[in-house]
């Protein structure tokens, strides 16, 4: 295809439709037309913006334009400088699609995805389970080391930093990933089992590269990144180190930019499809029943677009929810809680240990007493 292709929702019926497209077309592109010169046609006829189709959805109107790839740049900054850049501040209007088509080539995608993942795991069918450390902030690393412990012996799959957790001098970040990889080895020699320890890759922008090479170095084995508080050609650029982690990208700041059903990019769009596309190999978000909700239909789709790396539902996830997230989003997803885990009146070895009894119990096997406990405390779906 040579051709990107974008499609937009404004928050209103458009008389002649063809024409508001044509001219939008236009100016996204070469910027006029009709006062050009026939010589000028002829040199930018092959920049100039192409109407597909339009189309009025109810109070809606549907517009989507071609946009020829030798506008751009592989960069997610100049195509979304192209395709909405200056239209987003054009009044009610919202990027529902973009299809790259061969372009989408030049992005790095997933370094591991599902199955890069499960292998490092050794977990082949199940859903993953993770746990997010809480009540972390001004900690030191002796409280980190003993709550790390704490849930990677409740049989969790991965840990995850609290998204907030930056650089701070209670608890450096080269500082967990070293404490990190001595508690983790001792689990995994305690019991067998491999947890990966995401560590929150934070600090200056142009900093990062070196931060993220150091802490492979020091013995990380995953990396989060609050993607959208950043940029998208910031984790492109993380992904194209090659450094052999996981990232997993976090939802942090993407209401700002999606949250409105009448402006801004799609949930779908933004925080699965360009998300994957930038390299992440998880793709956090919010569960549309959990404590932070955003539409089923919005969801799903987050889901769909994840086609390569882990879907993580998130934000209220507790074990009763577990039947529910596998009938909804299938087996290769990742099951993230913090609350659920912690709140476990047993503690959070019993908490995380009540989620894979959960999917246990959605295999046929008789529910276990932390399950048990877990349903008395937060019923089910």
């Amino acid at each position: 295809m040579s051709e990107i292709i974008a499609t937009y929702h404004f928050n209103k019926v458009i008389n002649h439709p063809e024409a508001f497209a044509e001219k939008l077309a236009v100016g996204l592109t070469v910027g006029s037309w009709t006062d050009l010169t026939t010589l000028d046609q002829s040199h930018l006829q092959g920049f100039k913006g192409r109407v597909v189709k339009t189309e009025i959805l109810a109070d809606i109107t549907e517009v989507t334009i071609g946009y020829p790839v030798k506008n751009v740049t592989p960069d997610f900054s100049s195509i979304l400088t192209t395709v909405f850049g200056k239209l987003s501040l054009d009044g009610e209007v919202k990027l529902v699609e973009l299809d790259l088509g061969d372009y989408a080539t030049y992005f790095p995608g997933p370094a591991f995805g599902v199955q890069g993942v499960r292998a490092l795991l050794k977990v082949e069918e199940r859903p993953l389970v993770m746990s997010i450390f809480k009540g972390i902030i001004g900690r030191d690393v002796t409280f980190f080391r003993q709550q790390l412990k704490e849930q990677a012996l409740g049989g969790v799959d991965i840990i995850k930093d609290d998204e907030i957790l930056y650089d701070v001098p209670e608890l450096p970040f080269e500082e967990r990933i070293q404490a990190a990889a001595e508690v983790l080895e001792e689990v995994q020699q305690e019991t067998g089992k491999r947890v990966l320890y995401a560590a929150n890759l934070s600090g200056p922008v142009f900093q990062l590269p070196e931060k993220a090479k150091r802490a492979k170095e020091l013995g990380a084995t995953a990396l989060l990144f609050n993607v959208h508080a950043y940029g998208l050609d910031v984790l492109k650029g993380l992904r194209e180190l090659n450094l052999g982690l996981p990232i997993m990208a976090h939802p942090s700041f993407s209401g700002a930019i999606s949250g409105s059903p009448n402006y801004g990019l799609s949930y779908g769009l933004l925080l699965s499809k360009l998300t994957q596309l930038a390299g992440a190999d998880f793709i956090l978000f919010p569960a549309p029943y959990g404590s932070v909700p955003i539409s089923e239909s919005e969801a799903r789709r987050i889901v769909t677009e994840s086609s390569e790396a882990f879907p993580v539902p998130s934000a209220g996830i507790h074990p009763g929810l577990v039947k529910r997230l596998i009938d909804d989003y299938g087996r290769d997803i990742v099951i993230n809680a913090g609350g659920g885990v912690h709140g476990h009146p047993r503690g959070a070895a019993a908490g995380g240990q009540a989620f894979i009894e959960a999917i246990a119990a959605y295999d046929g096997e008789e529910p276990g007493i932390a399950y048990k406990e877990a349903i008395k405390l937060w019923g089910t779906s």
